[in-house]
């Protein structure tokens, strides 16, 4: 297990490496990049894009350039190129930015002015929470249901069970997070849940167990908003490798000598049925903390590392931008081999080391 450990350790470099190229060389087309940005700023446009969005004959009063037009003197633009680093070729550049990050030199923002791992850290709270937290609640609900539902399946509780997860699944996630504002946060109806934030105003001044109740009272709503379709797929996932164990001969084999419905269950088929639900944990855990944490930290007014993302990539940030896609990446990569590992650990049968051979 130890050589195979190693071989999927050694296999993150060239994976970063190969998402940082992909990346980096898809960015070098993408127009209004950051100075760009600054110019825009300069002459009071506001934003590139509106530039871009302006028509063609603007543009083609600017030259082959594009920045002519805007009468900044060239001093000024070779000055602005050199300090964020585009007077140097491309892969001279990437170079550059693949050793920094190999020392955990992550650069600085452009336009914030704070390290980009300081950054990640100040926004990283928010995203753990909303991730940690619908993840567990997505287990600790669809686990049981889903045993559940394998057991009674063809009857009224499977099928009306069937019919409410359907249901949670088709409703859009920012859509019942609306739904959640304005039936608890003092939309038209109760003001049971704060309508933004982590916390309250006065959280420092609160005791321990005032600071746990707020806490838990913000982040309920955002929490239940992100769960509700990890909450359906890991349910369905759930019943149907039950069902797949259930109909298997060492659970006939299992009942023919006697064993109870509860031994049989969750002494025979529990650790066979839960593998394939342990190997979705990342991809549960992963989607809840990068896909769907931009509409929920923006719908609730949450701080977060998907608004960071969505800032970064409009105002072509490439330090938080390249910073950030590295670090999630590796996160990803090494959430992949401790799933394995927790394979390992609830059926010890399992070699991966054979398998390979």
């Amino acid at each position: 297990m130890g050589a195979y450990i190693l071989r999927r350790l050694l296999l993150i470099i060239p994976t970063l490496i190969g998402i940082m190229i992909i990346n980096f060389a898809l960015v070098q087309f993408v127009p209004g990049g950051p100075i760009e940005q600054i110019i825009a700023q300069i002459e009071g446009e506001g934003d590139v894009f509106q530039g871009i969005a302006g028509g063609g004959g603007e543009v083609a009063a600017a030259g082959e350039d594009g920045v002519g037009r805007r009468g900044l003197p060239p001093d000024f633009i070779e000055q602005l190129e050199k300090e964020f680093g585009f007077d140097k070729p491309p892969l001279e550049r990437f170079l550059n930015m693949l050793w920094n990050y190999m020392t955990l030199d992550f650069g600085e923002s452009y336009f914030r002015s704070i390290s980009v791992i300081d950054l990640v850290i100040e926004k990283m709270p928010v995203s753990i929470s909303l991730g940690l937290w619908s993840t567990l609640i997505a287990y600790i609900i669809s686990i049981p249901l889903g045993i559940r539902k394998a057991v009674k399946d063809g009857s009224s509780f499977d099928t009306w069970t069937s019919g409410a997860i359907i249901v949670a699944y088709a409703i859009p996630g920012f859509l019942f997070a609306i739904l959640l504002l304005v039936l608890f946060a003092g939309g038209s109806y109760w003001q049971i849940f704060p309508l933004r934030g982590l916390t309250s105003d006065n959280f420092d001044d609160l005791s321990l167990i005032g600071k746990i109740g707020d806490y838990f009272w913000h982040i309920a709503l955002p929490v239940i908003a992100s769960t509700i379709s990890a909450f359906a797929t890991l349910t369905l996932l759930t019943k149907n490798s039950f069902l797949d164990e259930i109909k298997k001969h060492y659970v006939i084999t299992a009942r023919a000598k006697g064993l109870t419905e509860q031994r049989v269950l969750y002494g025979h088929i529990f650790r066979n049925a839960m593998l394939i639900v342990i190997a979705g944990f990342p991809a549960v855990f992963i989607g809840v903390f990068f896909s769907g944490s931009l509409i929920i930290e923006t719908i609730f007014s949450l701080d977060g590392l998907g608004r960071l993302g969505f800032e970064a990539a409009v105002a072509r940030d490439y330090p938080v931008i390249f910073g950030t896609l590295f670090i999630f990446g590796l996160i990803g990569l090494v959430v992949n081999i401790l799933s394995d590992l927790m394979y390992v650990f609830v059926d010890p049968r399992i070699d991966f080391e054979k398998r390979e051979g």
